[in-house]
């Protein structure tokens, strides 16, 4: 019930994550809903997968409930109309020779990368108008899964990426040892106050032609009873592409050098489903990214108390350190339209 304040557009334009490709084997049909939309997600025979409108144009049945694949189609379970998905044409109706030319169901456009399916939005149904980059580690195998988390934010999608120039925010709420656990009443208890986190943090814009991702680059330290310990230096560069996927790069002198990949993808204008994947080289042993992932994973609850409490401010009050605040949200504000829904203001009273 807390106001969640004058937030911008829910949706902003870019690529999302649906799921992973392993949830996806060949032959299978799911159903999706996010980014206001319902959307079925297929996988043909010959591996290629397809997302297309969830409704069939016919009589609005749901082609993943109950739907199969036929061929490189997806069969509605209702009257059989199968539909392409490159191009969401009708091949076929079993009780009619004529498939009219405009039969067909709206497809979207997808890509494969790094281990996971991903969808392009658009609030005005423009094409994809950049790539998602590939990590060359994880397509060549060279850096292998080591585990995911999955939370759910009650927030806008934009509170997230924003954390990456709030810089002030990282002694305060990141400071504190993991050892203190993601429950902001007890972070700062004076058990964990021996050991302490140092970070040193830059973000910018990139530019041209990449001007749709930034970077923030991360120095981590720690000390612990006042002196500093090496074993703990790590230098983490967060490269956010677009709005909803970041790569945090991770180098460690002899811990070796590994991947998270973020993604963060709103299912409702203040619903994100936030998944961490780690990938980190074969030689070093499993427990070092899991204990990387564990403490990222403590980390990111620390902010995700703050996120699905705060109310989203369009004229904060900022002080002079805050100015990379500001950068970022004009940085941010590439990813809306003009056209972008905007949510109606809420009302006072209890009308329906």
């Amino acid at each position: 019930s807390r106001r969640p304040g004058a937030f911008p557009p829910p949706y902003p334009n870019g690529w999302y994550r649906l799921l992973d490709s392993a949830q996806l084997p060949r032959g299978a049909v799911r159903s999706l809903a996010l980014l206001g939309e319902h959307l079925a997600v297929f996988r043909t025979q010959d591996g290629q997968a397809h997302v297309v409108d969830t409704y069939c144009p016919h009589l609005g049945a749901n082609l993943a409930a109950g739907g199969r694949v036929v061929g490189n189609c997806i069969e509605c379970p209702f009257h059989g109309w199968e539909f392409r998905g490159e191009d969401g044409k009708c091949a076929r109706i079993p009780y009619t020779e004529k498939v009219p030319d405009f039969a067909r169901v709206r497809t979207w456009p997808s890509c494969e990368v790094n281990g996971m399916l991903l969808v392009w939005y658009h609030c005005e149904g423009v094409g994809p108008t950049w790539a998602v980059p590939e990590q060359r580690e994880v397509t060549t195998k060279e850096w292998v899964f080591r585990g995911q988390t999955e939370h759910l934010v009650d927030a806008h999608i934009q509170e997230i990426p924003e954390n990456a120039a709030d810089t002030a925010h990282l002694a305060f709420v990141h400071g504190p040892a993991i050892l203190g656990g993601s429950d902001l009443r007890y972070t700062r208890s004076k058990l964990w106050n021996f050991m302490k986190h140092i970070w040193k943090a830059e973000w910018q814009p990139e530019p041209e032609p990449d001007e749709h991702c930034s970077r923030l680059l991360l120095q981590h330290s720690a000390t612990i009873f006042g002196k500093h310990v090496s074993l703990m230096d790590l230098t983490v560069s967060a490269r956010q592409v677009g709005p909803g996927l970041v790569f945090l790069l991770f180098e460690h002198a002899f811990l070796g050098r590994g991947v998270i990949l973020q993604t963060v993808t709103p299912l409702e204008p203040l619903l994100q489903n936030v998944v961490h994947t780690i990938y980190y080289q074969k030689n070093i042993p499993a427990i070092i990214p899991k204990f990387i992932l564990r403490a990222e994973c403590i980390q990111f609850e620390r902010d995700i108390t703050i996120w699905n409490n705060k109310q989203y401010l369009p004229k904060p009050l900022l002080v002079r350190e805050d100015s990379s605040i500001q950068k970022h949200r004009r940085w941010f504000s590439q990813f809306y339209s003009e056209n972008s829904t905007r949510l109606p203001a809420q009302k006072g009273g209890l009308d329906w």
